[in-house]
């Protein structure tokens, strides 16, 4: 009898695309893949800790594996793994911890699928994560995340990243290259490029800090890729968003107008207190050149609230900032305290009420900046690729620029690219459609 094992994945993309290949890695071993609410063999999780709350649904996660099946092998990788991993094994029902190097043998530790006494952890020191494994997933049929770049080199005074992921490295050009075609000919319409920081994309390529490639290469190379019909940058940092890359976005046949930039604040002094590598008008400088060569491009936006000394005043100036700023959507984080962190002992602690508020305030301003964006896009002609799941007699699907549609269910549809007009906005936020031809690819 093959044995059955299942996935559950927090936080990124990465995480997603590295869960994926850890996943064929099993089924190479004779171990059939079933969903995470299934009785199962083993329940791997792949874990996150940018966040206090990602730390804390871990537990509830190993809960549910072991009501599943009180007898199942139970595996915690990723990064909260690495990071605190003798906490994880601690943790009743765990029986393997593996970190940042070792996950990716995960099936050289599994014996006997014993339950342990105790949690058993293989971690290394960060240092040694200093060579990269390529991944991609794809679930939907509709779109796959491509890996090019792990780790970090750059020092954010509230990030846990580069001491859960290592040194910034990344993919070579031509495995990137070959990856990409392996997804095209499984009928996937979109990859999105994921990595920690992909904007690095080349130090480290050559197992050095030289760049050999730089992200300019990355996707200019891409988009000669046959077979895929849309690439998507997931979130660059705005100092590594060049010009030239915004400009050869604008005339690419496949790379799509939507950009997710990180600002995290919109005051220039919480900026440096983060060690963020830009001022607010380098920020300002990138929205305006996309949008100068790209008008209906989508921006989005990700932003802390509550670092310690952001004032009312401070938090003001970031809410007035992003207010009058064009851009489409936010990501709000609100902050909270990582061990091993310079901001963790930052004096001016800001109080979880005041952190709790700000996070409201900026929410509903990222509804009011959606809707306008939305707004902004009715009447035009837009591409909307069509995803695989039947929402209660609907289908759904997004632009070429990220605006989420909704048209009645029809099994056709499914991951194929329609040419549409955008009409209305439903009461539940989704943009209505009027199909204009056949079926586009």
């Amino acid at each position: 009898m093959r044995k059955k094992v299942a996935f559950y994945t927090l936080g990124c993309k990465l995480n997603f695309s590295e869960t994926s290949t850890i996943a064929r890695n099993f089924n190479d071993e004779g171990f059939d893949r079933v969903e995470f609410n299934d009785a199962a063999d083993i329940y791997v999780i792949n874990t996150c800790s940018v966040t206090e709350n990602a730390d804390k649904r871990f537990k509830t996660i190993v809960k549910q594996a072991q009501k599943l099946n009180p007898d199942a092998f139970v595996a915690a990788i990723g990064c909260y793994a690495q990071l605190k991993p003798q906490e994880l094994a601690d943790i009743d029902g765990v029986d393997l911890v593996l970190g940042a190097t070792e996950k990716f043998k995960i099936t050289d530790y599994i014996n006997d699928l014993s339950k342990n006494d105790f949690g058993e952890v293989h971690s290394c020191e960060i240092e040694e994560a200093n060579f990269y494994v390529g991944s991609y997933s794809f679930g939907d049929r509709t779109r796959a995340f491509l890996k090019v770049q792990d780790g970090c080199d750059y020092k954010c005074t509230y990030c846990t990243i580069p001491l859960a992921r290592g040194i910034s490295r990344s993919d070579t050009l031509e495995n990137v290259l070959k990856n990409a075609e392996e997804i095209s000919k499984k009928n996937i319409k979109e990859i999105v490029l994921t990595g920690v920081n992909i904007g690095d994309y080349g130090k480290g390529e050559f197992g050095d800090k030289k760049h050999e490639h730089t992200f300019l290469d990355l996707v200019k190379e891409l988009d000669k890729v046959e077979g895929i019909e849309r690439l998507r940058i997931s979130s660059i940092e705005p100092n590594l968003l060049k010009n030239d890359t915004i400009d050869f976005v604008a005339k690419s046949k496949t790379f799509v107008p939507h950009f997710h930039i990180p600002l995290q604040s919109g005051n220039n002094e919480i900026l440096k207190l983060m060690r963020r590598r830009y001022m607010k008008e380098l920020y300002v400088d990138r929205v305006t050149k996309i949008k100068e060569v790209m008008p209906h491009a989508c921006i989005g936006v990700d932003v802390i609230v509550g670092f310690p000394g952001e004032t009312d005043e401070f938090f003001l100036e970031t809410y007035n900032f992003l207010n009058e700023l064009d851009v489409s959507y936010l990501h709000v984080f609100t902050y909270s305290e990582r061990d091993n962190t310079l901001a963790a002992n930052m004096e001016q602690v800001v109080s979880k009420k005041v952190r709790a508020k700000r996070s409201k305030m900026l929410r509903g301003l990222s509804a009011k900046k959606h809707r306008a964006f939305y707004e902004s896009q009715l009447d035009s002609k837009r591409k909307v690729l069509f995803e695989s799941e039947n929402k209660e007699g609907y289908i759904q699907g997004f632009t070429e620029n990220y605006v989420k549609v909704k048209a009645p269910w029809n099994p056709e549809l499914v991951n194929t690219i329609h040419e549409v007009s955008l009409s209305e906005i439903g009461d539940d936020g989704l943009v209505r459609l009027e199909f204009l031809n056949e079926l586009v690819s």
